[in-house]
């Protein structure tokens, strides 16, 4: 079966080369529904196809940078995209993903890169998860509540932490009118510095992060939360590609192949939140959330307790869950099509 790995002339390492494609349409797909790069799977998917941690960061953000441009003129055009607000942010963003760049550096110096972004990710990914579940529950329990009570479950909703952070109005105050925000200049720019940081030490476009806080903590619609975080995730991707290649941690072959495909599955994801929206969005969120989440945890138990049969587990696992999302997206993507085809042909 050697034909099925391909050497890697930077990394140096032979590399299941089908795995590469997947991931490359799979995140495409994905990326594009949920407005992120996607490297909260592909970074540690790359790992687990056998990249050293660091040009799996280097990897993902190369190839991550040309696929968010693609679905952000998609989004654009349904009118998802706050390009103010995204500007705003851009200044945290950039300068948080420096400090968190030089930071791997350091770590990879120490020789504790591996261990320390694989449990970062851990904790991140299991923040994540409580977040929008809570979030989910609390949303039902209202509905619950408000039906017992004869009343009308429409305006019922989950976490709102964003309304408390709108109450600190420190100047300059400013209108965000696609996300119909209004609020202090400086509560985007803190989580765009704060994403920009972990960006920068997990190797990802801010997005997993970047997406529930402009959700909870700077309240935007979820359909503008995603578009605006792909813009975000395309400038910092830009910007991460050109930091990692110059420290000479970017496998470009890798990042050309997962493109190609993934290039073709934004388009597809971008289009696909016509059709699914609000709640329905955040929960296949927590669900790739978890999955991925899984993966790693099998993972480090490979390592801790010598079963290499583990690595296999969790390299079919990632790819099970990138392909299973990839699925639901593409058939909600292909109904909703159909239904708005009908739709135009009975009118018409």
């Amino acid at each position: 079966m050697e034909w099925l790995y391909v050497l890697m002339p930077i990394a140096g390492v032979k590399i299941f080369w089908p795995g590469l494609i997947i991931l490359g349409v799979g995140v495409g797909i994905i990326g594009g529904f949920f407005g992120m790069g996607g490297a909260w799977m592909v970074t540690p998917g790359l790992n687990i196809l056998g990249f050293p941690m660091a040009f799996a960061i280097g990897t993902d953000i190369a190839h991550m940078a040309g696929k968010s441009l693609i679905s952000t003129m998609r989004h654009g055009k349904f009118g998802n995209v706050d390009y103010k607000l995204g500007m705003i942010m851009l200044v945290g963003t950039v300068v948080g993903f420096e400090i968190g760049a030089q930071m791997v550096m350091w770590l990879e110096r120490l020789g504790s890169v591996e261990k320390v972004v694989r449990y970062l990710y851990l904790l991140l990914l299991g923040g994540i998860a409580w977040m929008v579940f809570h979030d989910i529950n609390m949303k039902k329990t209202k509905e619950a509540l408000m039906r017992a009570a004869g009343q009308d479950t429409g305006e019922a909703t989950g976490i709102e932490w964003h309304k408390k952070l709108h109450a600190i109005k420190i100047p300059p105050m400013m209108h965000f009118n696609e996300a119909g925000v209004y609020c202090s200049m400086w509560l985007p720019v803190a989580v765009s510095f704060a994403t920009g940081c972990l960006a920068g030490i997990l190797g990802i476009g801010g997005g997993l992060i970047r997406m529930p806080s402009l959700i909870y903590l700077v309240g935007c619609p979820t359909h503008v939360a995603v578009g605006t975080d792909l813009f975000e995730v395309m400038i910092s991707g830009v910007y991460g590609a050109g930091t990692y290649t110059y420290k000479g941690r970017t496998e470009l072959v890798a990042a050309v192949i997962m493109l190609i495909g993934a290039s073709m599955g934004a388009q597809v994801g971008a289009v696909a939140t016509k059709y699914i929206k609000g709640y329905g969005i955040r929960y296949a969120f927590g669900l790739a959330v978890v999955g991925c989440m899984i993966s790693i945890i099998l993972k480090l138990a490979a390592k801790q307790f010598a079963m290499p049969i583990l690595d296999g587990v969790s390299t079919f696992f990632v790819l099970a869950v990138v392909t299973s999302l990839s699925m639901y997206i593409l058939l909600k993507f292909i109904a909703g099509c159909k239904h708005e085809l009908a739709v135009k042909q009975a009118r018409g």
